[in-house]
Parts: structure tokens; sequence; C-alpha cells
């Protein structure tokens, strides 16, 4: 039995976190178990480094993946959904998807279920991360995934099945539109109201962090009534809830001729294709990124890639009364119970729960002590194998020496 307080909501909706809070965690699958060690080490001390006993988490253990599996006979069993609404805030490794049984995707069940339907990816480059671009030290957003829509709602049927043939006829006789039989169907709903409140999340952090833009990204331009209206409606939630903070890019240089006014939040949008070449090109023009969900996957991943890789990218998916903090990359099963890879993804991901949880010192401190460790060339052998110079160290060591640096 844990012995502290759960975080519970203000009637604001802010959280109220108590002095000793009670954090559900998931262990996760392949290499889960050895990152969660290393990262649970780093949090503990960071939060003893600062608040000298005066906090403290308690951590509680909730299952899902193969251990949850094995310890209830379901992938994702109701009680670990309960435990996260209940504690409101919960941290995860890695989860695998089951193959041929199970269901499609724990991680997307989660965000699902729990309609967390904010994924936010912050991308930052931290110095001495070997990077294939020439200035990765431009690259600084954050990215804001809708999460519970688009392609991942998971309507679909296979090619040649009963149901895909009953969607063919009716696409044929009712709607004018013919497709060859052999076609798999899929459906790719984006709705007006999870776009607005998702723009809205990622405006408010822009105005409230005094972040100078936010980019709609979409591919309107094709899918006109689907990413085409993301595009309308997340204009329109700018201009409803944030008019007296915000101002489009085309009112920029009607107006201002280009130059922001101090405190203002320039709204722009980039058509998808277009913005991947920007973000390669020209990273310092954008600040908060909000997108559908599978242009989210693509390019939260792909400016992972320009700041070490997904081992040194925190994500979390936050909603209006939890939010899960969790690694961003797979369970590399081939490594689990080696001790050998990156544990930094978790890390960081930790060190935006304690943000989220309004304890900055020990956020400050995690990422402080993690940069520095890095600068030391102390590092997993994802990097060592690219630092010139570099100590390869084991998982556990890595988290060691962060706690050595945070003294």
């Amino acid at each position: 039995m844990a012995h502290g307080e759960k975080i519970t909501r203000n009637a604001d909706g802010t959280l109220h976190v108590p002095d000793f809070p009670i954090i559900p965690f998931i262990e996760g699958d392949g290499t889960g178990p050895d990152i969660w060690y290393a990262t649970k080490l780093v949090l503990d001390s960071a939060v003893k480094s600062v608040y000298r006993g005066k906090r403290q988490i308690s951590w509680i253990e909730i299952y899902a993946g193969e251990k949850g599996y094995k310890e209830t006979g379901e992938w994702l069993p109701k009680q670990t959904l309960n435990a996260i609404e209940k504690h409101s805030i919960a941290i995860k490794g890695p989860l695998t998807t089951p193959v041929g049984k199970g269901i499609r995707s724990i991680n997307v069940a989660i965000r699902q279920k729990l309609d967390l339907y904010a994924c936010v990816r912050p991308v930052k480059y931290i110095d001495h991360v070997p990077s294939p671009v020439k200035n990765p030290e431009k690259i600084n957003m954050v990215v804001f995934r809708e999460n519970t829509e688009d392609l991942y709602a998971g309507i679909e049927w296979e090619a040649g099945s009963t149901a895909a043939m009953h969607v063919l006829e009716f696409l044929r006789v009712d709607m004018d539109v013919s497709l060859p039989e052999d076609s798999g169907i899929g459906i790719k709903p984006i709705s007006e109201n999870k776009t607005k409140r998702l723009v809205e999340r990622a405006v408010l952090y822009a105005v409230e962090n005094g972040l100078p833009s936010v980019c709609l990204m979409h591919k309107g331009n094709i899918m006109k009534f689907t990413e085409g209206a993301f595009r309308k409606w997340g204009y329109e939630v700018a201009k409803d809830k944030f008019g007296d903070k915000t101002l489009t890019e085309a009112e920029l240089f009607e107006q201002y001729n280009g130059i922001r006014p101090e405190g203002k939040v320039v709204i722009k949008d980039r058509i998808a294709d277009m913005l991947f070449q920007q973000v390669l090109l020209r990273p310092e023009e954008y600040h908060v990124i909000a997108t559908p969900n599978l242009n989210g996957d693509y390019l939260s991943d792909a400016l992972a890639a320009q700041v070490g890789g997904l081992g040194m990218a925190p994500g979390a998916n936050i909603g209006d009364t939890c939010a899960v903090f969790e690694a961003t990359h797979g369970t590399a099963p081939k490594y689990a119970g080696k001790d050998k890879v990156n544990p930094g993804s978790l890390i960081l991901s930790g060190a935006m729960m304690l943000r989220h949880m309004g304890w900055m010192e020990a956020a400050d401190l995690v990422e402080t002590a993690l940069k520095t460790t890095i600068k030391d060339r102390i590092v997993t052998y994802d990097l060592a194998r690219q630092i010139k110079g570099a100590k390869e160290v084991k998982c556990s060591e890595f988290a060691e020496a962060v706690v050595k640096r945070m003294k």
C-alpha cells in the first residue's frame, strides 16, 4: 500500500499536488524494466536533492502489456485505466503491441479510453549529442499532435471482406464513387470539437510560455474536408479564444510589416510536405506545431532524429482529467534485461511530468544533470559509437552518472 496522497484537480481544472503524491507507473515490456529502474533512480534523487525530504513521490505499480497479460489475462486491464484516472498522472515504459491477438495497440487504446487527446512532444537539441544535421542547436519546438482520431481511430476493413464489400457497394450506389473491388478501406475522421481542443491547448502553451508562433500542419490542399477543416478550425479557435493575444501571419505582414508585436503569438499554417522541408532548412522559424494524428506521428519522429533519435525524445499524452508520460521509442526486445539501452527518453519524460506537477526545480535539476553527463561523454552504446572519446556505460550506470552530477 502506497503511503501518500492522490493528486486531485481544483475547481478550475488545475492540479492540486500534495507534497507526497502517489503516482502510478507501468514498467513496460522489453527494455522497459531497465529504463524504468534508471528513470526512477534519477527522479527520486532529483526530488530528494531539491526538496530534502519535504517532498517525495510514492510510486505504485500498475500493469499493461506483457506483464498485464501475465498478471490479469488482459493486455490493458480496466483497473489500470481506473488507477490512472484516480491519480491524475502516470508514467510508463514502452509496451508491446500484440501480434495476431489482443488489441490493436495498447498505447493507442490508453490514449483513446482515457481521452488523452494531446500528444505533446518537446524537441530540443542537447549539446554534444550527435546529429545528422548541420545546425541542430536551432531546433527547439513542441509538437501538439491530436491523439484520438484521424486514421488512428482504427476504422478499417480488410480487402475482400464482407464489410469492405458493403462499404464499396454503398460508395458506388449512394455516393457515386467507384473503387477497385480488391481495396482495403479505411476512414479518416477529423472533427471540429477534437481539433479545436487540441489547437486551443497548443496556443495556450505558446501564450503561457511566451513563444512567438503556432503552426497548423495539414494536407488541406488535397484532403479539403478533413485536414483542410483542421486548418480552418485551428484559425477559428485561436481567434475566438485568444483574439487579443494572437494574430495571423497575413495580419503580421499587412499590419506590422512582418515585425511581430511584443506579446503576440503568430498563427500560421503549412502544408505537411512543405513543413518537413522547413523544419530541416529553417527550424528557427517554428516553435509550437499543432497537427492531426498521422502527420504528428511522422513529424515528431523526424524531429527526434535531428536531435539524437527517439532515445532522447520525451513525450506525454495529456487530457482534461489525466496525463500519461512515456518513453517514445519501442520495446527493443533483443536488448531486454541487458542493462544496455539509453534511458534518456523516459528520464526526460519524467522531467516533463515534474513540470506538469509544478515541481520545476526538480525538473530543472534532472535536465541539467543529464546534459552535463552527456557533455562529459558518459553515454550509452547508441551515442558512444558516434561520439569521439566517449565512455560507454550501461543503462543503470548512465543513471548513476546523472545522479552523481546532481550533488
